[in-house]
């Protein structure tokens, strides 16, 4: 029986000691400032990032590259071991499809050689359960036929509720009106998206201030466990450049729910131009993924 791996993508935001520990190969996800792309070797570090945004600079983001999305798969390959890729959802991004056009060309190419794309139809750490799941599996003996088979239902669990601290980044990624950013805005409300079954973004309401929307987060999250809720699993917490906030989450995950194993992390750039500084996400197992709304 081959070996094989479990790869991601840069906007899985997997934490470094998860990468080490996995030897994750990540494909990397661009954004650009101007003429200026970053992602692959030229990075920016997510504090800066979002003081960009906050003084007004506007990044644009961009799908993977199939040239580089090759050349880290070759490297597995080329070592004689499948792949198992964890996607970006292609409810939000065709870099999925172009990891799909890769693997076909490369399996052809490499007789016997298994890839299989899995559209995590989720973003950020989301994509992180999986790969951390998708790895215990694995050291626990699990084939590459079970973790496949297991992954197409445990994706439908993971939920993405989070919310943004200004309307005006969902308005230019078309997610709000100008009036409801400008009412939205003056009446300081807070609106909470969440990821659908579809993999795409859908809003939830709002709330008001800043205080009760991160309230507002976690009983949401409390309203979709039950029983067979997995509560060994990791809870993340992203966000773009609020840290204060995401650990007072954190604490309210420890205090108002059974998880105990919270991880924190940046949202990377390439999901956050269009989320912006301030936002801030819950993801979790929990009930399967709710259809748009």
């Amino acid at each position: 029986m081959r070996d094989f791996c479990i790869t991601t993508d840069s906007n899985s935001d997997l934490p470094k000691e998860y990468i080490d520990k996995f030897e994750t190969v990540i494909i990397p996800q661009y954004y650009s400032f101007g003429d200026t792309v970053y992602g692959d070797e030229l990075h920016m570090p997510p504090k800066d990032f979002y003081e960009r945004m906050k003084g007004g600079e506007l990044p644009q983001s961009q799908a993977n590259n199939p040239a580089v999305i090759e050349e880290k798969f070759r490297s597995v390959l080329d070592k004689g071991m499948d792949i198992i890729h964890i996607a970006f959802s292609s409810g939000l991004s065709g870099s999925y499809n172009n990891v799909c056009m890769v693997a076909r060309e490369l399996t052809e190419e490499y007789p016997g050689a298994q890839i299989t794309v899995i559209d995590s139809l989720n973003v950020s750490l989301g994509e992180s359960l999986m790969v951390i799941y998708a790895n215990k599996l694995k050291e626990s003996g699990a084939s590459y036929d079970k973790i496949v088979l297991a992954l197409g239902d445990f994706k439908n669990h993971i939920n993405v509720q989070f919310t943004v601290d200004d309307l005006f980044h969902l308005l230019r990624g078309g997610r709000v009106s100008r009036t409801t950013a400008v009412v939205g805005s003056a009446l300081n409300l807070k609106p909470f998206l969440y990821v659908n079954n579809l993999g795409a973004l859908s809003s939830d309401g709002t709330a008001r201030g800043r205080k009760k929307s991160l309230r507002t987060l976690i009983d949401r999250m409390k309203a979709t466990l039950d029983d067979n809720t997995d509560f060994t699993l990791p809870v993340g917490i992203v966000h773009g450049n609020c840290y204060e906030d995401a650990e007072s989450v954190a604490e309210m995950v420890k205090s108002l729910t059974p998880f105990s194993n919270v991880i924190i992390n940046d949202i990377s750039p390439s999901i956050g131009t269009h989320a912006g500084p301030g936002a801030l996400g819950v993801i979790y197992y929990g009930q399967p993924k709710q259809p748009p709304k």
